[in-house]
Order: structure tokens, then sequence, then C-alpha cells
């Protein structure tokens, strides 16, 4: 093992570099501009392009371009950029071109935004929430490797901890198992045939290959969102079994939660704690499970309430569900405010659990 010290912005670079990301894009906006600015040094040496586009709709969609040419590609923002990127996202899940959106929140506010989308269609984006650098350099790969896997955008979800925390990482290759050739890309080999190929949201197909149509092909899409959430939930639990009091969270927010729980259990307090690792697809049949049994069910994000709907879906008794999060700003709203400190936590649980 050979570590480096990297932060959060660098360490993903590296990550979506081994993963064979050859293009990238995106407009600076804090805190996703140092993981732009990282790809800006270290991609060109790996033969890759990237690119500082003059708005997110443009950088969206040079990487929906680039993605539909057969090339490993991301961008990304923040959740006000990625808010603008919406209608690009929706047509690449419908027209099945798959790339990576990193979206570094500045808070967990966007959480709606991550699972619900705001584009059009019947569609979702696979979102890995990691909790700390290490994991993010793990989920980053892995969601190169879900893009490919089902043709689909798939996103994810950082905050300013994420993105500015510096730690040593040892970023190596990782191997998640074969893939589907990529025999729709449009690389020009068709050309001159009679089979070009052909990415259209519609599915129309051409007057000598015609295709499904939008019923038929947007079905299929919706057959295929639907195995999507079957097969790639995932999830962290830790003494649930026994537990009086369960509390549940994402992101770096959740890893402050796991050092409290582990504090109150040492001092005999009945607390397990339950991390989403993939916001969608929300791993809810777990959740039941780890929640059966609970008296109180505790959601702690930093937001007015979001995964908390999510949660009452599937918690085993949606009575026993209480918010024990909030929205926390630092002032200049770049930031986390004073809610995300671990006494101020344990306060919040401890006051939800009598």
């Amino acid at each position: 093992m050979s570590l480096e010290l990297l932060d959060g912005g660098a360490a993903m670079a590296e990550a979506a570099i081994a993963a064979g990301c050859r293009f990238f894009t995106g407009y600076p906006m804090s805190p996703f501009t140092g993981l732009l600015e990282e790809m800006s040094r270290r991609l060109p040496a790996a033969g890759g392009v990237c690119l500082n586009a003059e708005s997110e709709i443009e950088g969206v969609n040079m990487t929906l371009g680039a993605a539909a040419a057969g090339a490993r590609a991301a961008t990304g923002s923040c959740g006000q950029g990625i808010a603008l990127m919406q209608e690009a996202i929706a047509e690449a899940a419908l027209n099945e071109t798959p790339f990576v959106v990193f979206n570094l929140a500045r808070n967990q506010q966007d959480y709606f935004q991550a699972t619900r989308g705001g584009g059009w269609g019947d569609y979702r984006t696979i979102t890995l929430a990691p909790k700390d650098v290490p994991e993010a350099v793990e989920h980053t790969q892995l969601l190169f490797h879900l893009a490919d896997k089902h043709r689909a955008p798939v996103m994810l979800y950082g905050d300013p901890l994420l993105a500015q925390t510096r730690v040593g990482v040892d970023v190596q290759t990782l191997d998640f198992g074969p893939l589907p050739a990529k025999d729709w890309v449009l690389d020009g080999t068709g050309g001159g045939t009679g089979r070009s190929r052909q990415i259209w949201t519609w599915a129309m197909g051409k007057a000598n290959d015609p295709g499904p149509g939008p019923d038929g092909h947007w079905r299929a899409i919706a057959d295929k969102f639907d195995r999507i959430a079957a097969e790639e939930q995932r999830h962290e639990e830790s003494m649930v079994d026994d537990a009086e009091t369960v509390v549940v969270a994402f992101g770096t927010a959740a890893k402050f939660v796991e050092h409290v729980v582990a504090g109150l259990r040492a001092e005999g307090h009945r607390i397990g704690w339950f991390r989403p690792v993939t916001l969608w697809p929300f791993p809810g049949a777990a959740l039941r499970r780890a929640t059966t049994g609970a008296r109180n069910v505790l959601v702690f994000e930093l937001n007015a309430g979001q995964m908390l709907d999510d949660v009452r879906i599937h918690a085993a008794d949606r009575d026993a569900v209480r918010f024990v999060g909030g929205v926390s700003i630092a002032e200049s709203g770049l930031s986390y405010g004073p809610l995300l400190d671990a006494p101020a936590i344990r306060q919040r649980i401890l006051g939800g659990a009598t």
C-alpha cells in the first residue's frame, strides 16, 4: 500500500482517472471547483481532455456527447449548477447514455434533487453518498462501472467536508467485474452501410431499421430502472439488533453520527445507526429490518427534512420516526453550521430517544 496525502478533490480526480475517465468538464462552483482544477492538472497527462465549460448546461451536454462516442466521461457542480443540468441528465437517462455527475453540494439540502431529479420522464439516477474520502475513492470508480453496466447517468453526492478534507489514501484501480460491450456507441463505423447507429430519446429508428418508438422504449426504460432499484441497494448498519433507538443518517454527517452513537453505546444506551449508501435506490427493505422493534427511529440530516420522507416510507413503524436534524449553514453559505458537531448531535439524539 502506498498512501498519498490528498484532499477529496484530488483523490476523486485520481480515482476517476484510474477508472478510465478520459473526458471531464465543468464550470467552477465551490466546493466542486477543487475537483475541476485537479482534473485539469491530472487528466491531460493520462491522455484525456478536461475543459472549463462556459456554463453548466454546456458542460453536461459536452459530457453527454463524449459519452455517446464511447468515452468514460464525467461532469459536476454543486447543487445550484446541477439544477441547470437536469434536462440533459434526464435526456441521458432516457436515451441510455452513461456518465458520472459529481454533485459536491454545499450542504445536504440537495437530497430531493439527487433522488427525485428535476428533468422530464420516468427516470432515476443511481446516487452514492460516501461518508469520507477513502470511500469516495471507491465510489468514484464504482459509479463509472454502474454507469456502463446500466447505460445510465449516475451521481456521487458529496459536500465541502468530502471535497476539502485532506487524508492519506491509496488510489488503486478497482475491478468490479465484466461489463457489456459498448456496441451502441456512435463511433462512425457504421457509416455507409445502412446500419449507422443512433441514440435518440424517442427511439423511432430509421426507415430501413425502425425502433420501438417512444411508448415501447420508455416502457423498457421504466422496467430497467425497476431492475436497478432491486439490484443496486447498498447500506451500512451497526448495533441495530437490540437497539431501542436507530439513528438514520447519510453522507459525511453519518460519520459524525457513527462516532456519537459509539460513545452512547459505551455508556449503556441501546442505540444503533443505519446509513443509506445509495440514496437511490434507497435501501428500504434493509431499513425496515433494522428498525423492527425500535421504539425510536431518528433521522439526522442537515436540511429541513428530505431523507425523512424515505425513512417514513420504509421504517417498520412510521409513527416511531422523528426528525433530529435541521438546517445549519455557515454564514458564507458554502459550508455547514454548528449543528454538524459531535456534542450538538449527541444532544439531539438523546433528546429524541427519550
